[in-house]
């Protein structure tokens, strides 16, 4: 299945002059772990709970830091098309968690999780599980 098809399509976002207390606001009310960074409807930073917990733990003042100065700008993006077992492979590789789903001009589309990533797979299981199940004889022990 396409990671596009399997993708969260409201992903929450901000621009990087968002300030802190605001990002924390939206997470919270959204219910959310991240919020995407966007420049021009393409994603240039993600903020993650855990750099929100430790830019509170740096001491950083919440109403005049913005987005910019706790974001990932090295936000790692996947493209819309691509295979779910791919979407695994780079998630094992790079260690993220939450990848900003991009189409063909590199603009959000989306986002995509583990969770979601593990949820789909644990559906797939299910499936051919029931499959086999069918198609398996009844076994009676002599």
């Amino acid at each position: 299945m396409p990671i596009g098809k399997l993708a969260t399509q409201d992903a929450v976002t901000a621009s990087k002059d968002t300030n802190f207390k605001e990002i924390a606001g939206k997470m919270e009310s959204e219910m959310v772990g991240s919020i995407i960074i966007e420049e021009d409807e393409k994603p240039v930073g993600i903020v993650t709970d855990r750099d929100i917990a430790f830019a509170a733990a740096d001491g950083m003042d919440v109403s005049s830091t913005a987005a910019e100065e706790i974001m990932s700008e090295d936000v790692q993006t996947i493209d819309a098309d691509i295979e779910g077992y791919e979407a695994i492979e780079q998630m094992s590789d790079t260690g993220v968690r939450r990848f900003p789903v991009v189409d063909e001009n590199d603009e959000l589309v989306g986002i995509v999780t583990v969770d979601d990533v593990v949820a789909t797979v644990g559906r797939e299981l299910e499936q051919i599980a029931d499959i086999i199940e069918k198609q398996s004889p009844e076994y009676s022990p002599a």
